[in-house]
């Protein structure tokens, strides 16, 4: 009770006291990107056409597509091209393909946003865009491609997209904070490959993870545990909830979904990475307040007993020890009522 009350005044709670005895127990972190280590506002940094094709016009045609999805960086390309002043059309038969792509008709042109697998899939060879691509996921961006699929003939690429988001405010004294308890950090991302890593470099996380459908996360998940890890994954999103379960324990950001939540063995209040450490920390010291109790009750009675047997205890100082025993055990569990997280991000005092 101690432990969840201090918890919860700092923007920690506990499910139920399972999940804050097996927290202290974690030797590996998993966050997902999106919205846990970066804030899930991403921007539209480039869009790159096909020699030869018209940039407005297809910015305009992919926007348009975009128009009926919220995903995050849909709602980027919508406002990229409302920031140019591009009229948009409704989309026709809209649909999404779960972690590679949205599909739909714009104009009369059947056409797809997708992630690289996607591309590959349609048997898209990038060719002059290639090297954009790879110059803007060495620089940390998620790219996107854009694909008119005619009736007649193969799929055609007409441009590039590429997208920002900038790192979590804390997200790297978040992990320092991690690595400082010995704990390995993992990341898992639907993301391509050179993103993700140029992320997990600018943050300092140990592993990379990257290219992994949405479905496929509770395996990579269950892959950690097989290696003999006690594994705690951290996210927001409703996609990632099988995930989030099949974790020894789930730690839910509190701007995330409902079913994260519900299914979390810890929530975050607010979407502060630095929580993280400190939900592990308040675990490790419940932990010992509970060895520490268990010590001091097991010490009056192996004490208090052999005594009262020979019949040198007084029942008046059996009930007065008795009493002393109680009060230290709840003293000590009520220290923990005067923890306070560490704030890395502070300046050092001189």
């Amino acid at each position: 009770m101690a432990g969840t009350g201090v918890c919860a005044r700092h923007g920690v709670l506990i499910k139920d006291a399972e999940a804050l005895e097996i927290a202290h127990r974690v030797d590996t972190i998993a966050f997902v990107k999106t919205g846990t280590l970066t804030v899930g506002q991403p921007r539209m940094l480039a869009f790159v056409v096909a020699p030869g094709e018209d940039e407005p016009g297809w910015l305009g045609r992919a926007a348009s597509l975009q128009s009926g999805s919220e995903h995050p960086l849909a709602r980027a390309v919508v406002e990229a091209a409302t920031a140019r002043g591009l009229q948009l059309e409704s989309p026709q038969s809209l649909a999404a393909v779960a972690g590679k792509a949205v599909t739909g008709r714009v104009g009369g042109l059947e056409l797809s946003i997708g992630s690289r697998r996607w591309l590959d899939e349609q048997g898209v060879v990038p060719d002059s865009l290639a090297d954009r691509a790879k110059a803007l996921q060495a620089d940390g961006a998620t790219v996107s491609w854009l694909i008119e699929h005619p009736a007649q003939g193969r799929p055609k690429l007409r441009a590039l997209l590429g997208f920002g988001d900038s790192a979590k405010p804390g997200a790297r004294e978040a992990v320092a904070a991690l690595h400082d308890r010995g704990i390995r950090t993992v990341m898992i991302s639907g993301d391509n490959r050179g993103a993700a890593e140029a992320v997990a470099r600018a943050l300092g996380i140990d592993e990379v993870i990257a290219e992994v459908l949405p479905g496929d996360k509770a395996a990579r998940i269950r892959a950690l545990q097989q290696q003999g890890a006690v594994v705690a994954m951290v996210d927001d999103g409703v996609n990632d909830a099988p995930a989030l379960a099949a974790a020894d324990i789930g730690i839910a950001m509190g701007n995330g979904t409902d079913v994260a939540m519900h299914t979390a063995g810890l929530t975050l209040m607010r979407g502060d990475p630095q929580l993280v450490p400190a939900a592990l920390e308040i675990s490790g010291r419940t932990y010992a307040k509970i060895r520490q109790n268990l010590f001091w009750a097991f010490f009056y009675n192996a004490v208090g007993i052999p005594l009262a047997a020979f019949g040198l205890l007084s029942p008046v100082l059996a009930g007065a020890a008795m009493a002393m025993s109680s009060v230290s055990v709840m003293t000590n569990a009520l220290l923990l009522s005067r923890w306070q997280p560490l704030d890395r991000s502070a300046p050092p005092s001189k």
